[in-house]
């Protein structure tokens, strides 16, 4: 087991949705985002089994290969990723094992997850971006979205603008994740980026409408209710 960082969040509005011809799914998917900093509990303190109720793990970016590919090779469960501002490398040499889920939609376990790495741009980068460059890859993925029915989960490195987010370029939110929020209506949004060291005041865990906003910088675990029937975005 996982005790430290560990939440328990049941979000307003929660939609996970199950198949009808999936019986004996569990009623609940352990969920651990991991992002930016490596855990020593995780890493170098690591005891065999700990991550044996993993059911998901969900990287937000700027994690060494290495890092990812042990989780990978612990855990019982897929690794999926998203890369960070400081992740040019995983463009070339993506972590074995893991998935990369940047600019895709994915379904795992009726859960619909959408990826968008990256940071704002502040500088050349390959993994930076404008904010309307970062519109333009959501266009480009909203064809997905609409036969999905939605958005379950939203997996980004940085985060939405005016939430977690600084004022400074290389700090800013993108609008374009305010966008995703307030059309579909995840019932989770994971991000990264912005560490907890960067002030008392940057929580872990907030709330946007229905949506639960998880900072997943060093890692967190949290449970995702999987229910019956699919709601579709309105």
């Amino acid at each position: 087991m996982l005790p430290e960082e560990e939440v328990r969040l049941h979000a307003p509005g929660s939609h996970a949705p199950v198949p009808d011809d999936a019986p004996g799914r569990k009623k609940e998917l352990c969920v651990l985002a991991v992002s930016d900093e490596e855990s020593p509990y995780l890493y170098d303190h690591y005891i065999p089994g700990m991550l044996a109720d993993c059911d998901l793990i969900l990287a937000c970016g700027d994690l060494r290969r290495g890092y990812l590919e042990f989780l990978a090779t612990m855990a019982n469960c897929p690794v999926f990723y998203v890369r960070g501002n400081h992740d040019d490398l995983l463009n070339e040499e993506p972590p074995l094992g893991c998935v990369c889920i940047d600019g895709r939609l994915i379904t795992y376990q009726g859960l619909r997850i959408l990826g968008l790495g990256g940071s704002f741009r502040y500088r050349e980068g390959r993994n930076m971006y404008t904010e309307k460059e970062m519109g333009r890859r959501l266009r480009r993925l909203k064809p997905m979205i609409w036969k999905a029915g939605g958005v379950d989960i939203l997996v980004t490195h940085a985060p939405a603008r005016h939430i977690n987010d600084g004022e400074s370029l290389s700090h800013r939110g993108f609008q374009t994740f305010r966008r995703i929020l307030d059309r579909y209506h995840p019932a989770y949004f994971v991000h990264g980026h912005i560490h907890r060291n960067y002030g008392i005041r940057i929580p872990r865990i907030s709330q946007a409408g229905t949506t639960a906003v998880i900072n997943a910088c060093g890692y967190c675990v949290f449970m995702v209710p999987v229910e019956e029937g699919q709601k579709r975005f309105r």
